[in-house]
């Protein structure tokens, strides 16, 4: 039996209705959170970007689709990866079925976009089961200039992610083992090339024909888009540690093997 304090239902309930109230602030916060993202300035993209899509060649204007707002997440797959990240792939599972959602309840079009070529994401979207939107940034700049990518310079110089400078990483590639290491094998990437892509989501908006960045979050800024942490956090064990590898959702059976 796991060892946990163990009451009355009356010892519960008192206890669950304390927790109600915090848990009543934290939602109050949130709503405040979510205020702030909304009045944050927008800024104009000057740039046009293009994109591989399922449709051909589209500028980022373009990929709203018609809608009036783009949620585009960052999606971990690069151009040498044979497979998504397993952590990115554990978030997108999430993303069929929300896109037709939003598109109709916010006027929101939902995409991912990674640096891989089309034909990779294509590919692996079938093995996965996927049928979100998802474009190729191959060979331009928008992933990098939105934090979602880094280049072999910028790994050696530091640079910054999450609004935030971050060191000199290079010393990470002699890695050998651990979940870093795991990780980036199981794409069958380089760690190298593995850290050279991240994790982030972007929002943008499209009015009189002028795209706006609105938003962007990256490293545990993303947990709130993860459903299954969401379940998780509220699961007697929680999440079990944060020091597991994530697994791909047609690998599971492999793992246990």
């Amino acid at each position: 039996m796991m060892e946990h304090t163990i009451g009355t239902r009356e010892q519960w309930l008192a206890a669950r209705r304390e927790l109600l109230a915090r848990e009543k602030e934290y939602t109050r916060l949130g709503d405040e959170l979510a205020r702030g993202r909304r009045e944050l300035p927008w800024v104009r993209v000057e740039k046009e970007y293009e994109f591989d899509t399922d449709d051909g060649r589209r500028t980022l204007a373009q990929l709203f689709d018609g809608h009036s707002q783009l949620l585009v997440y960052h999606f971990m797959l690069g151009p040498e990866f044979e497979a998504g990240c397993p952590s990115c792939s554990s978030i997108a599972d999430g993303f069929n079925g929300l896109d037709v959602h939003l598109a109709n309840r916010a006027d929101a079009r939902l995409i991912a976009v990674s640096r891989a070529p089309l034909e990779k994401l294509q590919a692996y979207k079938r093995r996965m089961g996927w049928t979100f939107a998802w474009a190729s940034s191959f060979g331009g700049d928008f992933n990098y200039e939105y934090a979602a990518s880094a280049t072999p310079e910028q790994l050696h110089e530091g640079g910054e992610y999450n609004f935030a400078p971050i060191g000199d990483r290079t010393q990470l590639f002699e890695l050998d083992s651990g979940p870093l290491y795991e990780t980036a094998k199981s794409t069958g990437a380089s760690l190298s090339e593995f850290l050279q892509e991240r994790p982030g989501m972007s929002a943008f908006a499209l009015s009189d024909g002028a795209v706006y960045h609105t938003y962007s979050a990256y490293s545990r800024g993303l947990d709130g888009l993860w459903g299954a942490y969401q379940w998780l956090d509220r699961a007697p064990l929680g999440r079990n540690g944060d020091d597991h590898i994530w697994v791909r959702h047609d690998e599971y059976e492999l793992a246990r093997a």
